[in-house]
């Protein structure tokens, strides 16, 4: 079914769509007619309507532009230019390449990987408001998008787990995480702190770990671990109906062979927690099958978002902004 929005799309549906709270996710906008499902039509869209857009993402916190024929880099770099937003540089362990302009590949690590729930760049001081993704080659098999409302996580957490979630939320969360100096393609978490940091000299990468609001410690086999701390459980971020999202990383660090995530003193964060918000997160999850030319709106601040295993090929982009 199929109706006006009154601000030049039509309002369409995709397979695994829900309604959270009152809010359909994703947001599913077709082109208000046929002549309008080109890329140019989209753009003078776009920019038309920059505020409603804006809070259309805010509102559903997941918007999904279907049928409008983006074919390449060049055609989303245009769209994510047309929305106004300012870019943010992604740091991170996840191996990305430049493509064009301000699009980069999604995470280069192997397809047959899942790719953990995460709320994009949590770690560093400054995180994109805005995660812009869009599909040049859909997977024949898997390759989902899947993403999560993060307050549906905290208000779970808190109904099963609330000493714990109260504890945690009074000490803090501290994360370690060890980069070797050279990049593991094997995984999806392999990025080397030379390429993460862009630089060869150790000072320097020290100088830019730390502007992102870590400390360092070099090892003895040349590889670098940072340490995050203290960060918060859960934050309530404006404009979003004071819900508490789940905005950290315990699930995706703890207990990992080259991260951790404790409470902030130290204290160890119990198995069986970790491993319940793991199903949580599963069990909240929202996934729609991605087509050619898809592009895929989320509020950064709203969502925790992940990978299926996929076979190949799988060619999705992305874009972070402020």
């Amino acid at each position: 079914m199929e109706s006006s929005t009154g601000k030049d799309f039509k309002i369409g549906e995709c397979q695994g769509q829900k309604v959270v709270d009152g809010e359909v996710m994703p947001l599913v906008l077709l082109p208000l007619e046929p002549a309008k499902a080109d890329t140019e039509s989209l753009l003078a869209t776009l920019k038309k309507n920059p505020e409603w857009f804006e809070q259309m993402i805010i509102k559903n916190s997941a918007v999904l532009l279907r049928g409008f024929d983006v074919k390449n880099a060049e055609d989303f770099n245009e769209i994510v230019e047309a929305c106004g937003w300012e870019d943010i540089r992604y740091f991170g362990p996840a191996p990305r390449t430049n493509i064009y302009k301000r699009v980069w590949t999604a995470n280069e690590g192997p397809l047959s990987e899942f790719l953990f729930y995460h709320h994009e760049m949590i770690l560093f001081k400054e995180n994109p408001k805005k995660v812009i993704l869009f599909c040049e080659v859909p997977p024949p098999e898997g390759g989902e998008t899947p993403f999560v409302p993060s307050f549906r996580v905290t208000e779970r957490m808190l109904e099963e787990f609330p000493k714990e979630v109260e504890e945690m939320e009074k000490k803090g969360l501290m994360y370690t995480f060890t980069a070797s100096s050279t990049n593991n393609t094997s995984s999806i978490i392999g990025r080397g702190w030379q390429d993460a940091f862009g630089t060869l000299d150790p000072a320097e990468a020290e100088r830019r770990v730390k502007a992102t609001g870590m400390d360092v410690e070099w090892l003895p086999d040349g590889g670098l671990k940072t340490i995050i701390c203290p960060r918060t459980l859960t934050r309530v971020f404006e404009g979003r109906k004071g819900r508490r999202m789940w905005y950290n990383a315990v699930v995706g660090m703890h207990g990992k062979e080259i991260s951790s995530a404790t409470m902030a003193d130290g204290t160890e964060i119990p198995d069986h927690v970790v491993k319940r918000c793991s199903e949580i997160l599963e069990e909240e999850s929202i996934q729609f099958k991605w087509e050619k030319g898809d592009v895929l709106f989320f509020d950064n601040m709203a969502l925790l978002h992940g990978r299926r295993p996929s076979l190949p090929p799988r060619k999705v982009l992305v874009a972070t902004c402020k």
